[in-house]
C-alpha cells in the first residue's frame, strides 16, 4: 500500500512540476574556475574555502572570463564601486570575529566591494551581502574600507578568490583576474 502510494505522489509531482525530481539539481559551484576546461561565456558560479586558524573563511561569487576584453577601464570602470566578481555582491563568510586593516569585525557574512585605481584600489567589506551588482550598495554600511596595491600577476583568465593561511591565525584572501592580483592580510580571533 506504501509503495502504490509513494508511485501516485511521484506521478503526481512529476505532472505539477513538469520533470522528475532525478534531473532536479542544484546548480554547481566551481572551486577553481581556471583549472576546468572554459566553454562558456557566462560568469561561474564559483567559492573559495580556506581554514584559517580555528575557522573557516568562505567567499562565494561569480567569476567572469577576460574572454579577450579590456577589463581595467573597460569592462570594469576605474575609480567607481565594483560588485568585484559578476551578478549578485561577492560574499563572505566567517564563523570568528576577524581583525582586517585594524577593525575586528563579529562572525558573520558581508559583501566584498572594490573601487579599482589605476595605481591603488580600495578594498570594502560592506554589511549587506544580500544586493545585486553595486546598483544597491549604500556606503554608510560599509564596515572596512582598506587601501591595497595591485601587483602584476600571470594571466589569470577567470576571477579568483584564494583564501590563504599565513601563519597562526594570520590568512590573506587574494584576488587573481587578468595580469593583477591584489592580497587582504587578516587575522582570526
Amino acid at each position: 500500500m506504501s509503495r502504490l502510494l509513494l508511485v501516485a505522489l511521484t506521478l503526481l509531482l512529476n505532472g505539477v512540476t513538469g520533470r522528475s525530481y532525478a534531473q532536479a539539481q542544484p546548480e554547481e559551484v566551481c572551486y577553481n574556475p581556471n583549472a576546468i576546461k572554459d566553454t562558456t561565456k557566462k560568469s561561474i558560479k564559483s567559492m573559495a574555502i580556506g581554514v584559517v586558524g580555528t575557522d573557516s573563511i568562505t567567499i562565494a561569487y561569480h567569476s567572469p572570463g577576460v574572454r579577450k576584453r579590456v577589463i581595467w577601464g573597460g569592462l570594469v570602470p576605474l575609480d567607481e564601486v565594483w560588485v568585484t566578481g559578476a551578478h549578485n555582491a561577492t560574499a563572505i563568510t566567517f564563523h570568528k570575529p576577524l581583525l582586517i586593516g585594524g577593525i575586528t569585525i563579529a562572525p558573520g557574512k558581508y559583501a566584498i566591494f572594490t573601487i579599482p585605481g589605476q595605481d591603488k584600489w580600495i578594498f570594502i567589506l560592506n554589511k549587506n551581502w544580500n544586493q545585486h551588482l553595486a546598483s544597491e550598495y549604500d556606503q554608510k554600511d560599509d564596515l572596512v574600507r582598506l587601501e591595497v596595491k595591485p601587483v602584476p600577476h600571470e594571466h589569470t583568465e577567470r576571477l579568483q578568490y584564494l583564501v590563504e593561511p599565513v601563519k597562526g591565525n594570520d590568512g590573506q584572501i587574494v584576488f587573481l583576474w587578468e595580469k593583477l592580483k591584489w592580497v587582504v592580510p587578516f587575522s582570526s580571533k
